[in-house]
């Protein structure tokens, strides 16, 4: 979620063209042939409660308020927990909801969960199923964060983006490693582009596939960027626990300020969360 520079494109193993964006409708699973995997389901949130709930207090919770210096990234918004900015819809997703409003000193509210104290895990698979708001100055993201943040600080302690989007290109996510030596403007990242679509129209599943060696990232189960830990310019970090973070972020270094165009509120629908480990 921290800034990022784009793009850094990892070449790996797989004989197609790569392109520092990757873009879909190149029917990549006619010939993507990749190694077996065997996932086992270890937690899950499928998001099925009434309409307007909250979600599950024994599987998230919150950060409140502005942070500091806008989460470390000059956001603008203010995150609650009300409803009007995350709740259930009643129709088996999450909604997390940034609206433009004076709150508490912000020009804008939204909401950030996080797992953690609540679930964390070393290595696997981790997913969501989610449809992207869009517009210029929106930033939502699907991204882990190292849950010994509190004791060696950001970026020791690694930052695995799985999925975050700059609203004014909502056909392109990116997927990023922040760590020692390699963050912020530095950071690895690749990007996955939908060709003639745009990740606001339909459902996408966002996902990576963790192990000591490399971390995979995945749009709709296309792998489309492997790191290894040779590639990074620091020290490999993904050795240890990592919690999971939902967010909508307005504003920021990343995206920049909302514009007269961007069309409040907006919505990242969030149809499920699954974390797997790789079964013997």
């Amino acid at each position: 979620m921290k800034t990022i520079r784009l793009l850094v494109f990892i070449p790996f193993a797989f004989s197609f063209l790569i392109g520092s964006i990757v873009f879909s409708g190149c029917k990549g699973d006619d010939f993507q042939k990749l190694e077996a995997r065997n996932w086992s389901l270890v937690w899950s949130d499928e998001f099925n409660g009434e309409a307007g709930t909250s979600p599950d207090s024994t599987k998230w919770t919150y950060d409140i308020g502005t942070g500091q210096n806008g989460w470390g990234n000059q956001e603008l918004q203010y995150y609650t927990d009300r409803s009007q900015n995350v709740s259930m819809d009643g129709e088996g997703n999450l909604v997390i909801t940034a609206i433009k409003e004076l709150y508490a000193g912000s020009g804008f509210t939204s909401a950030r969960l996080n797992t953690k104290g609540l679930f964390e895990q070393t290595y696997g698979r981790f997913e969501a199923r989610l449809k992207t708001p869009y517009g210029p100055g929106i930033w939502p993201a699907f991204w882990l964060l190292g849950s010994n943040i509190e004791t060696v600080n950001w970026p020791q302690c690694g930052e695995i983006d799985i999925m975050e989007l700059r609203g004014q290109h909502p056909q392109i996510i990116n997927g990023t490693l922040h760590g020692p030596g390699y963050s912020g403007g530095n950071s690895i990242t690749g990007a996955y582009g939908l060709e003639n679509d745009r990740y606001d129209s339909n459902f996408h599943t966002f996902a990576v596939e963790w192990f000591p060696d490399r971390i995979d990232f995945f749009v709709d189960d296309y792998l489309y960027q492997r790191i290894e830990p040779n590639e990074v310019n620091g020290e490999w970090v993904y050795d240890h626990p990592f919690f999971m973070i939902l967010n909508v972020a307005v504003g920021g270094n990343y995206v920049g300020f909302p514009t007269e165009q961007t069309p409040f509120p907006q919505k990242m629908i969030i149809d499920y969360i699954r974390v797997y480990n790789e079964a013997n």
